[in-house]
């Protein structure tokens, strides 16, 4: 019942990731903490998509257009995307989401080392960044790097441990990294 009651104060106090950096920054956390604490998938899966908007909309004004276009542009043109969250980082080289959204598309471009560029880069800044752990552990596995692809996995469910199908993922990269039974 108390996870309950703080995951419904989060929700409703999403508004104020608008307010200040810190005010955003101090809800961010709070969702973070609250994701660790889901008591179910359905719960994780929709803190994990406040966080993901959160993430995207962490940045100024001018960024967040920018990364709403980013985001848009990754569905039909990566070289647009790309461009666009070089805009984005030009603007605000800190911010890690810009670096994770820029990996996606390069990954989708085929450009293998710049995406791992840009999720490490992502992780320095933001080591919580439950959704770049998801991307590499993709990365690693479309190489057929299973236990890379596992390790990364083993990261996303210690930042969200009910992850949406986390543990089907985890048997399944367990049986190829490992040859266990799932």
């Amino acid at each position: 019942m108390r996870f309950l009651a703080l995951l419904l104060a989060l929700l409703v106090a999403t508004p104020a990731l608008a307010q200040s950096p810190a005010e955003r920054k101090a809800a961010l956390d709070g969702m973070l903490t609250a994701l660790k604490a889901a008591p179910n998938e359905e719960t994780a899966g929709t803190l994990e998509q406040r966080i993901r908007q959160a993430w995207l909309e962490s940045g100024t004004p001018a960024a967040t257009l920018l990364m709403t276009r980013g985001v848009r542009d990754l569905q039909k043109d990566s070289d647009e995307a790309i461009d666009d969250f070089n805009a984005v980082l030009a603007l605000e080289p800190e911010l890690a989401d810009a670096y994770y959204h820029r990996a996606l598309a390069r990954f989708q471009e085929g450009d293998y080392r710049g995406a791992l560029g840009d999720l490490e880069e992502t992780l320095k800044r933001e080591p919580r960044h439950f959704a770049a752990f998801m991307s590499l552990s993709r990365i690693a596995e479309s190489r057929d790097d299973y236990k890379g692809a596992l390790e990364a996995w083993k990261k996303v469910l210690e930042l969200s441990p009910n992850t949406p199908d986390g543990q089907e993922r985890l048997k399944l990269l367990e049986k190829k990294a490992l040859g266990e039974e799932s």
